[in-house]
């Protein structure tokens, strides 16, 4: 289940077919290949990947210990903050028992706690929502009893004292259900979905809570999903996966835009239930308001009962609704290089850095090998690979919950181990007994904190798009702008800094000039070669070093030569030192085309990153690079990034050089590239591989999206032979067009 501050779903697991999926147990105890044009690339051998990254980042596997919960079916799990995760309801299915225990998780010792909670304790459910509010409490909202009847009941447990409260609630209830999701936004409990009806339907509608008058709102038709993801992000809510009326994995991405419409700003109007025509029934208050009433229908196996609280709204029909106000988008990805497949393996989902993470997991329908963790930037709609499977998941564990920071960060996965019987199939363990943490930042992602909104950097996916920001308005970029005005001008200027002029150097060039450091020292011959490659002086203030670059502030309290002369040479080209500058000046690496033109100078910036120890600098500009990553500077990034011991972005680029050699080649960057670097980046090819073009590119599958090793009869390729000579190759394509557009509709 998603269950973060910022998305949360009904704790059913995405991937596998059918209504309950994946493997559970009993209740709780206490014991790149794609193709270019003209050129395809042979695969990496998995020998040859294992050497690459052997020096990478690998997530590690964790035993938990103490009262471990079951594997139970839609329970929620979520991340509370304080290396806190909590665990609420679920259903087993081999007992057919519903529960509601509290269980937290110390990611710190990994020790599972039977939490013992107080108060209007809620009646067993499975299929609800858990999201995080205000910190210190979870509002769950909806599932199903052990009745199999739909629950519109919101519950808040304090997570500080353990105790269950019910506010008054007014306005028109909702239709009770399950296995929708849920979203915390501007002090509104977003619902979208679920399953509902005395014969189970699938619902289309949206409607929210407001947490400060505790007041439904009315609802509106939107998307009918359910088990699905939502989240928040740029002021729109999100829906991403889950399942249609049709009863199909789907991998559509809605979202509704909250800022722009009224509806979702005033306070809603509170009235009778919108089931009262359908089911007579007491007011909204007597379900809220007063003291528990005995219950005519009998406690489960579990001993307990649905508690007052829990409303159950069974419209038999879907009523008709407006569509929601505000803006709705719809994007259909049908398939692509990067695109996961919905219905193969188990998948969960998590908001970060302004994209939707795509766990795609071990399970009986995947491949191992064929699992990863993909990302798609909403501000682009573009999918992309972060990394491969193997070099995350072991493929002897199964894993049934997905939890990630308020930061994100970092994000957990709960499962269990397989083990293999007598005969040969593989069994679960009964319990959620190990854990998985892994790094986001170490693929690239800055965190929430660190993202952009809509409209202020969106990462361009290929040479031809050029994206240019507008120049940002503040105190900084005012100040940058007098870089190129001297101290005499009045800028208020006090300190010089040169760098090397924007030119490749050839080895005996960089060995040359490899111990010139200050613009002052004697000219020697040495010296003046290196003086004629100086750059133009940038104009800068000392307090602003001072108090951005660490560097500089040891450097100048130590009263260095630079100290006295107020003047400083950085080896590194006039065009990365200025994006440097201006980093400091604004904090921001975005495109600007004065400052920061292109991916070469972020390129430049992730070493300078690495020489002063800057990790957020580092950060950004990781994830720049890796989600702008194009043919033109394909090279240059995989060249920096090995300075830099950035592995990750080093396979990623390496990959994506591979992937489109033929063009990689051809471009300055590679051509700038030193003899070293060539030669190593070439090596990165297994030993077998080899390039292939023309009609053979055609036979193995390279324009119509076969695999390799997958040939085909001989008559087919015969006919593709026949094709190719044809001259129906299609050598007119463009290849980042194929790339890009991932199969995307868009409505």
């Amino acid at each position: 289940m998603n269950s973060t501050p910022h998305s949360t779903g009904s704790g059913f697991q995405q991937g596998q077919a059918g209504i309950i999926q994946g493997t559970f147990s009993h209740p709780i105890r206490t014991p790149g290949s794609a193709s270019t044009n003209n050129t395809y690339l042979m695969p990496t051998s998995p020998s040859k990947r294992a050497r690459m990254s052997k020096d990478s980042y690998k997530p590690k596997i964790a035993r938990t210990c103490g009262q471990r919960p079951a594997c139970l079916v839609n329970a929620s799990v979520t991340y509370c903050g304080n290396n806190q995760i909590y665990a609420f309801g679920g259903f087993d299915q081999y007992t057919d028992e519903v529960y509601n225990h509290v269980l937290r998780l110390d990611l710190n010792t990994l020790q599972w706690t039977l939490v013992d909670n107080y108060g209007d304790i809620p009646g067993v459910r499975m299929g609800h929502t858990a999201c995080l509010w205000q910190g210190s409490k979870l509002l769950v909202y909806g599932g199903e009893n052990e009745h199999r009847e739909y629950l519109s009941d919101l519950v808040i447990y304090d997570l500080k004292t353990s105790h269950w409260t019910q506010p008054e609630i007014r306005g028109p209830i909702p239709k009770g259900r399950a296995r929708h999701a849920a979203a915390v936004y501007d002090d509104k409990l977003f619902v979208v979905g679920g399953l509902a009806g005395t014969e189970t339907y699938t619902l289309d509608e949206i409607c929210y809570l407001d947490l400060k008058t505790w007041t439904w709102s009315r609802s509106w038709t939107f998307v009918a999903r359910y088990d699905h993801s939502t989240w928040i992000w740029g002021g729109r809510i999100w829906v991403y996966g889950g399942i249609g009326p049709d009863m199909e994995r789907t991998g559509d991405l809605w979202s509704l835009d909250l800022k722009s419409s009224p509806a979702f700003k005033s306070v809603p109007a509170y009235g009778i239930s919108e089931s009262s025509t359908e089911r007579p029934g007491p007011s909204p208050r007597s379900h809220f308001g007063q003291p528990p009433q005995p219950q005519s229908v009998p406690a489960g196996s579990s001993g307990y009962a649905a508690n007052s609280s829990s409303v159950q709204i069974r419209g038999s029909t879907l009523a008709a609704k407006s569509v929601a106000p505000g803006a709705i988008s719809c994007t259909k990805f049908i398939s692509g290089p990067n695109v996961p497949l919905p219905g193969l393996g188990t998948h969960f989902h998590c908001y970060s850095s302004g994209a939707l993470l795509d766990f795609v997991t071990p399970a009986g329908t995947i491949r191992s090998s064929d699992c990863n963790l993909s990302a798609l930037e909403l501000g682009s709609q573009q999918w992309q690979k972060l990394a491969e499977g193997p070099e995350i998941f072991d493929p002897s564990y199964r894993w049934h919950y997905c939890a990630v920071n308020e930061d994100g960060t970092k994000a957990w996965l709960l499962g269990c181990v397989m083990e293999s019987s007598e005969n040969g199939v593989a069994n679960f363990e009964e319990y959620l007994s190990d854990v998985i943490a892994l790094d986001l930042q170490e693929f690239g992602l800055l965190g929430n904190d660190l993202t952009w909104e809509p409209g202020t950097e969106k990462p361009k996916n290929h040479a031809s798009v050029a994206h240019v920001t507008s120049k940002p308005s503040s105190l900084g970029a005012n100040l940058a702008a007098m870089f190129d005005q001297p101290v005499e001008s009045g800028a208020g200027s006090d300190f010089v800094i040169t760098a090397n002029k924007d030119e490749p150097f050839d080895d005996d060039d960089m060995s040359a000039i490899s111990s010139f450091t200050n613009i002052d020292t004697p000219q020697t011959p040495q010296y003046l070669s290196a003086t004629a490659r100086t750059s133009p002086p940038i104009h800068v203030h000392k307090l602003i070093l001072q108090a951005r670059w660490p560097h500089f502030s040891r450097m100048y309290n130590s009263q260095m030569s630079e100290f006295h002369t107020n003047k400083l040479h950085i080896q590194e080209p006039y065009n990365v030192v200025r994006a440097f500058l201006y980093y400091l000046y604004t904090d921001s690496i975005e495109r600007h085309p004065e400052y920061c033109p292109g991916l070469a100078e972020v390129a430049g910036l992730l070493v300078m990153s690495d020489v002063y120890d800057m990790p957020e600098l580092r950060l950004k500009c990781v994830h720049r690079l890796s989600r702008e990553l194009d043919v033109d500077n394909a090279a240059v990034v995989w060249e920096r990034a090995g300075t830099a011991n950035e592995e990750w972005l080093k396979r990623r680029a390496a990959t994506y050089c591979l992937t489109h050699w033929g063009r990689v080649v051809r471009t300055e960057s590679f051509k700038c590239l030193s003899r070293r670097s060539m030669i190593e980046l070439m090596e990165v090819i297994d030993v077998d591989g080899r390039v292939i073009g023309g009609e053979e590119l055609e036979v193995v599958g390279g324009f119509g999206g076969g695999k390799l090793g997958v040939g085909g009869s001989g008559s087919d390729l015969a006919r593709r032979r026949a094709r190719a000579q044809a001259g129906n190759v299609g050598d007119e394509m463009d290849d980042n067009e194929v790339q890009d557009d991932e199969g995307m509709e868009i409505n």
